[in-house]
């Protein structure tokens, strides 16, 4: 082939590139359009449509006027329901929440607030809040131009967890329910269902092992609180060289001193479905290690708590609070309490003191290699729920301080025997 055949032949090769690409373009946008369409059809309208079309070629085929009349009924009857899909519904949609964080128990007041910011009415339409697995309907009137709905409501909380509520739908459709059409606004909002904790005082649940607290028993060669005196040895820092003892004995002389540490305040809270004899055993174990978690905030101590797979985050009443909304039941292959503690004790080894949180099932022999393996020096408090209990019961399991309770108001009490 010539040169000019190759020149030739070449525009009308991007010619026919340029039609495929703008073909291409086209179905992907008609089968958008078409996907929106399916999506506004309700069962109902579908099977109608089936029926008319049956019935039509019945009438045809038979001969028989009343499956065509019957056909023809059931088509006008559809075409005039989609006309109710006609027309805007552009609401401006605001959702406000009064309080995003609630008790179990209490409920959460909000306001959904429309507006039409156009320049026409908006019809009639409906409007589908989601709250968690459920969902409310609102009906709302005609809209005129500049206009402007609200419509408060209540959301009962029955469970502790986090609900997301929204994003709003607005739903335009027939009185029959033929079609429906919906159009997302706003964005969801996350409702934080806090677990019933209780506030106590009297109880100093820590050692405050800082400054002004108690010395740990491990020896430091550069600390705060003042040991003894060693002999010098390779690699000790000179700053610590006590002078006169080393004039008057005639050998270098190097201060030691005990170990200081922060408060570390360590919770850990077992999720393990084997635990617990009941639901409402632990509810009562989250509801436990959120007031004494709230308790160890207030008095200035350095929070942490764990479940299995994952530690909390508790550097704040709110941060602590949020994550138990959030808490679950673990899977059986994460382990119980003893497979906890030794996560704790390789993830925390200077915790000052440590309260583990678990059910009635947990055996005595599971407790007490949970409290052996948490770290040397630390003190142990077990508080195990049993919603059967009606009062208190303390034991001991080794070094540990094993507290019983059927109920959050005795946790008081509970405490105030083990510190007395």
């Amino acid at each position: 082939m010539t040169t000019e055949a190759l020149q030739s032949t070449q525009p009308t090769i991007d010619r026919d590139a340029g039609w495929r690409d703008i073909a291409a373009v086209l179905a992907v946008r008609m089968l958008a359009r078409l996907r929106l369409i399916a999506q506004a059809v309700r069962p109902l309208a579908w099977v109608l449509m089936g029926l008319a079309v049956g019935f039509w070629i019945l009438g045809q085929v038979a001969g028989w006027a009343e499956f065509t009349i019957t056909a023809l009924v059931i088509a006008i009857v559809v075409a005039l329901c989609a006309l109710f899909l006609i027309g805007r519904t552009a609401y401006d949609v605001s959702l406000d929440l009064a309080r995003t964080r609630v008790v179990v128990g209490e409920r959460a007041i909000g306001a959904l607030k429309l507006a039409n910011l156009g320049t026409r009415a908006i019809l009639p339409s409906r409007v589908v809040l989601p709250v968690g697995s459920g969902r409310g309907e609102f009906g709302i009137q005609r809209l005129a131009p500049g206009a402007e709905a609200e419509e408060l409501f209540a959301i009962p909380t029955q469970k502790r967890g986090v609900v997301k509520v929204g994003p709003v739908s607005v739903v335009r459709g027939d009185p029959l329910g033929l079609f429906e059409r919906a159009r997302r606004s706003d964005d969801p909002v996350d409702l934080f269902v806090h677990p019933r904790t209780i506030l106590f005082d009297g109880q100093s649940l820590g050692f405050l092992r800082d400054l002004e607290g108690m010395p740990a028993a491990d020896l430091s060669r550069d600390d705060v609180s003042f040991h003894a005196l060693l002999e010098y040895q390779p690699g000790d820092d000179l700053r610590h060289v006590h002078w006169k003892s080393t004039a008057r004995t005639g050998t270098m002389m190097v201060r030691q001193y005990e170990e200081t540490r922060r408060s570390h305040f360590v919770i850990g809270l077992s999720r393990s479905t084997g635990d617990y004899a009941r639901d409402e055993d632990f509810e009562l174990a989250i509801s436990a290690a959120g007031s004494i978690g709230l308790r160890a905030l207030r008095d200035s101590q350095r929070v942490d708590m764990r479940v299995q797979g994952r530690e909390l985050p508790s550097s704040t009443g709110k941060q602590l609070l949020d994550s138990l909304s959030a808490v679950e039941n673990s899977k059986p292959r994460e382990g119980g309490i003893a497979e906890l503690a030794g996560v704790l004790a390789a993830s925390m080894p200077l915790a000052s003191i440590v309260v583990l949180v678990c059910g009635s099932k947990v055996r005595t022999e599971d407790l007490r290699l949970a409290c052996a393996r948490l770290p040397f020096g630390a003190r142990v408090l077990a508080i195990v729920t049993d919603s059967t209990l009606s009062s208190p019961e303390l034991r001991r399991i080794g070094d540990a301080d094993v507290v019983t309770v059927g109920a959050l108001e005795q946790i008081p009490l509970a405490l105030q025997k083990v510190l007395a």
